[in-house]
């Protein structure tokens, strides 16, 4: 400061003046005003400072105020800045904070695993040891029995062979005739004794212990999951960007970079995708992992208009999300080459709550017909009168219209009945609604956030023995338990769930929450204590594409609608395939992806066939017996599924933004 204000022919006692001159005037020149300034040279100027008669000035007042603006604006610059940073310092915080979770909860999975596997194995050795001391004790007294036997013939041999030589040696004679011939009886008698003199068991016993196999597989068992993707430097692109036609599959890819923004050759990114519709309801699609770092989304978007397109990789917007997108129909538009190939590409896309399945559904080629459009119109509730039920099971009443207020619904979910109550799980407007068996509106609680207590996207319900409300929270990634009243009370499966979809409780007491993203089922205590879990990725009997609900018979086993699959599978607590029924298809006990399931008192299962619009029945074994006749109000994509105290079938209509209470005869 104190060069800045120096003119070129200060001097340095000049300088020592310079600090304690009065403010505004000049320590130069009898302390005159300050009156102008020099652009060049960067300092004020009296009117009789020299050297700055070639440079240029301008009036000092007119600096300083040009100075504090500039000031000013470089201050509100900070301050609009200054919350994003904040923001980014939580968000990035909260991230750290999941990371250091997550690494706690992996070990605690990892040492549970293997102490598991110590048990396991020491469980083994003690079979094999006594299964090795069973064999040797049945050889050993099969033996010892022979030798036991051999050895007291061996000893009436030596005694009666020393009688007969004995006798031999003495005199011949008349007296001893009679004892030589008892003696020569005996002697008969044993040498006829019918005995096994060949070995009675072998002396075999061999271990075979094959444990290259198990080396192997202990070498290869569990690996550490993740990618180095960022939504910032992440992608998308295709035709499903900015148009699709009403009732066809259209389809973007999702490409995933890192930080650098070099592309991820690895697959098994959390990624969502949702297509919001204007009034605010939200279109689900299917997620394929194309495990080298590309993703492929696939949608179908039942009526026309401008919606948006929003694509999230671990929560967070990709570049340029949310997008505009057109719906037009069919006649609308000429279908490009690029939408015909999304068409093909994945026939049918389902709302499965944005699973990233990866089980990708094969189209028809172009000559023949599409089933996602015929699947469509099936799901906008064609009657179909081939499959009526004979019997004429009613509409009892349907309650709730599309919206926000108490009694109205926007895609709601799961359902749950309990004593004289009905509970829906409202996943976009946030809430849990509950109902009086008589469809009276009773009262609703919830919290859209993140933190513990709040609902992000509720999209199951559950109601234990104990009077507690279980709800799946699948944005959140966890499973929140509240009493009976609607107040929070603990949360479960944080850390260890990617996408909870459906949740019941087992004769235990135990909560089954079926993960729509892991494709696995999850057994916990309501403490939060793992018990069980079972399930992957695939199309073999123990794994999944997509499931959704779940529902427990009276012998404690979990049946699960597998959506991708077009499948019911029934296990055992401990996670083994009792029973699969269903394929894919339109006839009696076929399905076009199942979602809501329960059990009636005699082990009937009652099924929602999402694609198909129905409700159909099944025995115990998976045998198809009827429907639930829909066809004066016909469902919607019905989703949640449960039946009511007085047996009566409530079932979320999802497409219609209500649910609906039938009558069912057996």
């Amino acid at each position: 400061m104190e060069a800045a204000q120096r003119s070129p022919d200060s001097s340095s006692e000049e300088c020592t003046v310079l600090e304690v001159a009065p403010k505004n005037t000049c320590p130069l020149h009898q302390n005159k005003a300050w009156e102008r300034f020099c652009l060049s040279c960067l300092v004020p100027l009296c009117e009789d400072c020299q050297g700055h008669e070639d440079h240029p000035t301008e009036d000092l007042d007119q600096t300083i105020e040009q100075s504090r603006t500039r000031l000013r604006e470089r201050l509100t610059q900070l301050q609009d800045r200054r919350p994003q940073v904040s923001e980014a310092l939580v968000l990035v915080g909260e991230i750290l904070q999941q990371l250091t979770n997550q690494r706690t909860t992996i070990e605690e999975d990892v040492q549970s695993g293997f102490e598991d596997l110590h048990r396991q194995l020491d469980v083994r050795k003690s079979v094999l040891l006594m299964e090795l001391d069973v064999t040797h004790g049945l050889k050993h007294k099969v033996l010892q029995a022979q030798m036991e036997s051999l050895t007291s013939c061996e000893g009436d041999m030596s005694a009666l062979e020393a009688q007969a030589e004995e006798a031999l040696a003495g005199e011949a004679g008349a007296a001893s005739l009679s004892e030589e011939r008892e003696l020569e009886q005996k002697l008969e008698e044993l040498t006829r004794l019918t005995l096994n003199t060949d070995p009675e068991e072998n002396d075999q016993l061999d271990l075979i212990l094959e444990t290259d196999g198990l080396r192997k597989s202990i070498h290869n068992m569990g690996t550490i999951v993740t990618t180095s993707a960022v939504a910032s430097q992440s992608e998308a692109m295709g035709a499903g960007l900015e148009q699709c036609i009403v009732g066809h599959p259209a389809s973007v890819t999702i490409v995933t970079r890192d930080k650098s923004g070099g592309a991820c050759k690895n697959g098994n990114a959390i990624l969502s995708a949702e297509v919001f519709t204007p009034d605010g309801s939200i279109v689900d699609g299917e997620i394929v992992d194309h495990k080298n770092g590309t993703y492929e989304f696939v949608y179908m978007v039942p009526k026309e208009g401008d919606f948006s397109l929003a694509l999230r990789l671990y929560d967070q917007h990709i570049k340029g999300s949310p997008f505009r997108l057109s719906v037009s129909r069919a006649s609308d538009i000429e279908v490009s080459p690029s939408t015909t190939t999304a068409t093909n590409s994945a026939a049918n896309a389902t709302p499965s709550t944005g699973s990233s399945d990866g089980a990708k559904r094969r189209g028809k080629s172009p000559g023949q017909k599409k089933k996602g459009s015929k699947r469509a119109s099936s799901a906008l509730g064609t009657p179909r009168r081939k499959h009526q039920n004979p019997i004429e099971d009613d509409l009892i009443f349907r309650i709730g219209t599309k919206g926000r207020n108490k009694g109205e619904f926007t895609n709601l979910q799961g359902v749950a009945s309990s004593s004289d109550r009905i509970l829906i799980a409202d996943s976009n407007n946030q809430n849990v609604q509950i109902f009086s068996a008589q469809g009276e509106f009773l009262s609703r609680f919830g919290v859209r956030g993140r933190s513990p207590g709040q609902l992000q996207r509720p999209t199951g319900v559950a109601v234990h023995p104990s009077g507690d409300i279980i709800i799946a929270d699948y944005d959140n990634k966890w499973v929140s338990i509240f009493n009976g009243d609607g107040k929070f009370k603990t949360k479960l499966g944080s850390g260890r769930l990617m996408g909870p979809k459906g949740v019941s409780v087992d004769q235990n007491g135990h909560v089954i929450v079926v993960d729509n993203k892991a494709c696995t089922v999850f057994v916990f205590q309501t403490s939060g204590k793992l018990v069980n879990k079972f399930g992957s990725r695939g199309t073999g009997d123990r794994q999944f594409a997509g499931p959704h609900f779940a529902a427990v018979n009276k012998n404690n086993e979990i049946i699960v609608t597998d959506f991708h699959n077009h499948s019911v599978k029934v296990f055992s607590l401990d996670g083994e395939l009792v029973l699969k029924f269903g394929s894919n298809g339109e006839g009696n006990g076929q399905f076009n992806a199942p979602t809501g399931v329960a059990v009636d008192a005699n082990g009937n299962i009652i099924v929602a066939d999402w694609g198909n619009s129905r409700i159909q029945v099944f025995d115990g074994s998976g045998s198809f017996l009827s429907y639930i006749n829909t066809s004066a109000d016909p469902l919607y994509g019905p989703q949640g599924l449960a039946l009511t105290s007085d047996g009566h079938v409530v079932v979320a209509d999802s497409g219609n933004h209500c649910f609906k209470v039938y009558r069912y005869l057996q």
